[in-house]
């Protein structure tokens, strides 16, 4: 897999590409996925803090932010497609508070998207090459404009901050002109939950990056250089979020 947020465990054909200009306010990446005809259709998904809209089984779904890893269920040879918001958006576009969609897969035309069945249906009419090619166009036409205000702006800062991991929480609430408590219930309403989960799952995806660029370096070093205190808090962390080792999660997602 070549992105750590992708899911593994089932030879699945990946493909990420950055938005398109239109989308590219709004979405930072469209993805489409490939499972092969045997597989299990067993999958895992890591948490990376981002919210999707997705299109599988005919139908368009927003899946919301994941606290631990996610497991879907899905046919052999299942296509799955996407477009990932980016950090701030979400909220914005779709009008909710992101919290409230924590884990989930909500289906597209409950947040007002009354082109979402048409949409669906015409992205699953065409030849599999080119639905996600439909899927952006169908964005294009339906979705509301990106938002580019305070709120937009500081949640992109924060998620800057918590992916590369140089600041304190108290820092970067400093630095947004937040209290901590503010901040918590801030990132919260733009992330599903509060600004020290952010960090964490963030590091982890930070872990699996690093794993990729140097697969020589021992867990050790990559823990220390992802941000971790040692190694065993890698491994609690990497229990807690992706239900796997340390060494099993960097097998599967950091080569």
């Amino acid at each position: 897999m070549g992105d750590p947020s992708t899911p593994a465990g089932t030879g699945s054909a990946y493909q990420e590409h950055l938005a398109p200009a239109p989308l590219r306010g709004q979405f930072g990446q469209l993805w489409q996925s490939q499972l092969p005809a045997d597989a299990s259709g067993n999958i895992t998904v890591l948490p990376d803090g981002c919210v999707d809209i997705l299109w599988r089984d005919g139908a368009l779904f927003v899946v919301g932010p994941d606290r631990s890893a996610a497991h879907p269920q899905l046919a052999p040879g299942a296509q799955v497609l996407g477009a990932r918001f980016r950090p701030g958006q979400a909220s914005a576009a779709l009008g909710i508070d992101l919290s409230g969609i924590v884990g989930q897969a909500v289906p597209l035309i409950e947040f007002n998207a009354r082109w979402a069945t048409q949409a669906a249906t015409w992205i699953g009419d065409a030849a599999p090459d080119q639905r996600l090619q439909r899927l952006a166009d169908s964005l294009q036409r339906n979705m509301p404009a990106a938002v580019l205000d305070e709120h937009t702006r500081r949640a992109h800062a924060l998620f800057a901050h918590a992916a590369r991991g140089d600041a304190s929480i108290d820092a970067l609430a400093a630095h947004l002109a937040m209290s901590p408590r503010t901040l918590r219930r801030f990132s919260q309403t733009q992330f599903g939950y509060g600004a020290k989960s952010l960090e964490r799952i963030l590091r982890l995806q930070r872990f699996l990056r690093r794993s990729q660029a140097q697969p020589a370096h021992s867990l050790a070093m990559l823990a220390v250089e992802a941000g971790y205190a040692d190694q065993a808090h890698l491994s609690r962390d990497a229990r807690e979020l992706a239900g796997l080792t340390a060494s099993a999660l960097r097998q599967q997602w950091g080569r």
